[in-house]
Formats: structure tokens, sequence, C-alpha cells
């Protein structure tokens, strides 16, 4: 049995939001990744795996600033010291598009930093690759379309044919290898990639060009033994209660707002010869994401109507919190800013966004004419296209018709 600990999608270097930190310098939304990341580091020590598979996207930016690779150089560095064999997968934000240029993790290899390997290439590790492990691993790192055209001899122009031809070559490639593969041991396959019938998350704002999909069939074959994913950030197992597990565990933290209901994790899973048994670890102390969205569509108590959206201050300290407000541009004066910016003091940031929306001119469907209609149908459209709430709309139209009536009486006097 192989006790493998299993983790994606680091993205150390997301500093989207928020301050730096006085004591270190780096931005507190770096230190909220960071500090996911030492608990996996931890866990992998005390748990005393047998091996830590990292399945790409250490940062989000293909060429990390200095001191961000240094964070995450000491964090790998400690697995080496524990003498715990490594598999760094690279995965698309790791990756420069240019041919021959190196990739954001490439100085583990550089350097042959013990007991940890980049995997920058598609391959076939067996139990002389992986320090004696009784454990074979087949691995498809992200490759750029360039490069991939180029191991793979595919000659092809045109952009749908050729993703075709790439994710033909790959499933070849993969079935030749697991045809290879000694059926009396553990089979493990991690990938950088995308799966048929997968889940997204919201990391479709930080993910870098197209997708090659490898097809579901292809990683629930039987020969398999556990399947770590890594490029997509909703964590789901595409294989439920069946063998093999088929793992995406999900970023090590909340990316953005499009992750605001997503819990993170990292996953220790007991791998062996046809039974694997899979725990999924939950990352605690998650920055809170918090989203609201207001349609004003009355004057009456507006600021009060804003704060009612919002939760109570206590829920949102340290939070990121985000309220977009719609409203007609004519009462913008009316919306107490500083009244919200209190009510959201203790947020770790508060993002106010405001629409406004012009008054356009009111159209008619298509198919009638303002003749067509009575004055009362005529008011409706135009308070409705005015936002008047239900209530006072009815109020006018009682108003109106009383009015029509008196006129009309007076007419016929």
């Amino acid at each position: 049995m192989i006790k493998l600990l299993h983790f994606a999608d680091a993205h150390i270097d997301m500093a989207k939001y928020g301050r730096h930190d006085p004591e270190t310098g780096l931005p507190v939304r770096v230190l909220d990744f960071l500090k996911s990341l030492d608990t996996i580091v931890e866990a992998a020590i005390d748990e005393q795996v047998d091996l830590v598979l990292f399945a790409g996207d250490a940062y989000k930016d293909r060429n990390p600033a200095p001191t961000f690779q240094r964070e995450w150089g000491k964090r790998i560095i400690r697995l080496s010291k524990a003498g715990i064999p490594t598999l760094l997968l690279v995965g698309n934000h790791d990756l420069s598009p240019a041919l021959g240029r190196a990739h954001a993790i490439e100085e583990f290899a550089t350097l042959e930093v013990p007991h940890v390997q980049v995997l920058d290439r598609p391959c076939f590790l067996k139990p002389a690759d992986l320090e004696g492990l009784p454990l074979q691993v087949i691995a498809i790192p992200w490759i750029s379309r360039s490069g991939l055209m180029a191991h793979l001899d595919i000659r092809v122009t045109d952009p749908v044919e050729l993703y075709q031809a790439l994710e033909a070559k790959l499933t070849d490639l993969l079935k030749a290898w697991l045809d290879e593969t000694d059926p009396d041991l553990p089979t493990v396959l991690t990938a950088h990639a995308s799966v048929q019938g997968a889940l997204y998350g919201g990391e479709r704002t930080v993910m870098l060009g197209r997708d090659l999909v490898l097809p579901g069939s292809l990683v629930k074959d039987p020969r398999l033994d556990y399947v770590a994913l890594g490029h997509i950030h909703k964590p789901q197992d595409l294989n439920q209660n069946a063998h093999p597990p088929v793992v995406y565990p999900g970023s090590i933290e909340r990316v953005d707002f499009g992750e605001i209901g997503d819990d993170k994790f990292y996953v220790l899973a007991q791998v062996e010869r046809g039974r694997t048994q899979v725990e999924w670890r939950q990352l605690t102390d998650i920055r809170p994401f918090v989203d609201r969205y207001v349609q004003l569509e009355t004057q009456e108590d507006i600021n009060a109507r804003i704060l009612e959206a919002l939760p109570p201050p206590e829920q949102l300290e340290d939070a990121i919190v985000r309220l977009t407000i719609e409203y007609p541009l004519e009462w913008e004066a009316i919306i107490d800013e500083a009244a919200l910016r209190e009510h959201t003091a203790a947020a770790f940031e508060f993002h106010l966004i405001k629409r406004p929306q012009r008054e356009t001119r009111i159209r008619l469907p298509d198919d009638q004419l303002a003749g067509s209609l009575t004055p009362l149908e005529l008011l409706d459209i135009y308070w409705r296209a005015r936002h008047t709430d239900s209530d006072e709309r009815q109020v006018l139209t009682q108003l109106a018709k009383d009015i029509i009536t008196d006129v009309q009486r007076e007419q016929e006097l």
C-alpha cells in the first residue's frame, strides 16, 4: 500500500486583493495561500506519507517574482529534507508559451534537489524512478501547443483539427503506457488537464489558453488505481463510489469570487492495486468572500435597503466583500457611501460597484402602436420603465382611473 498526498493549483502569487504585511513585506493574500501550503507540507511530514504529488500550477504568473519563487522553494525544500519523494507536475500557469524557455519550477530539476522530481513532459515512472516505491506513475503535465506538436510530431495547422489531433495522440500514448504497466503494482495517473464531465469553478478568470480535454473513459480505466488531477479549481471526484477515484482536489485558497461557495482541500490516498481509500482533508481558516447584489426600484428607504443586503458587521470581519448596486442615475446622490464603508470597516477589503442606469427612450413592443393602447396601458408601460414599485403602481393606476373617469363625466355633461 502506498500513502500519497495529492494537491494542486497553489497559485501562491495571487496578490489580487488587499494590503501588504508589514512584518514580511508580502501581500497578505499571498500569506493566505502560503498558510494553506504550510498546512499541506506539515500534513505530509506528520502523516509520514510515501509520496507527495503536486498536480500543477504553483503560480498564477508564468514569470513569478523571485520573492514568490523563494517562498515556494522554502516549502518544497522542507519535503526534500524530510526525505519524502515529491513529484511536481508543470501546469499551464508555470509554463512559458515560448518553446525552449525555462518554466517557473525548473530550478528544482536544474539544482537536482534530493527527492524532488519536476515532470515537464509526458512520462511513465516505474519503481526505479520513484526511489524504489512499489508504484507506477503516468504523468501528463501541461505542455504548450508548440511543444506538444514537436513532441508528438503533429503538423496540422487548423486550430480545431490541431486540438483533436493532440487529444488523439495523448490518448494513444496513455493507452500504450497502460498496456506496459505491471498488473501486480498499483498505477497512478497524474495530469494537469481538463477531463470530460468535470465541473468548472471560478478559475476561468485565471486560466490561460484553450484546454486539452482527456476522455472520461480513459481516466476511469480499471487498470488505474488513483487519478490525481490539477487545473480545475472545483474539488470533485469524477468517478464517485467507483474505482479508480478520479480526483480534482481544487485550489488551495479561494482565487476570486467565482469560488465563493467552494471549500478547499488536499487529499490523502491509500493506494493499493484494485482498491484505493480517499480522505478529503479540508483546509481551514480560508478567507471568506461575501458577494451581494442590490437593484433599486424605488427611492423609499434606499440606504436602509442597501445595508439590509449586507451581513452584520461582525460577519464581515476579515472578509473580501463586493457589493454591486444598480439604480437610476438620478438617485446617485441619495446613496450614502460613507455609511456603507462604516458598516464594512472590519472587512479585509470592500469593493463597491455602482451601476447607474441612464434612462432610455421607452419603446413599445414591436407588435403594438401607441394608438392601439389605452391611456392606462401606456401609463403602466411608463411606470415599469421608471422602475416604479408594484404597490406604488397600483395606487397610481387607481388615481389615474379616477382622473380619467372624472374627465369623461365632465365631457358627457
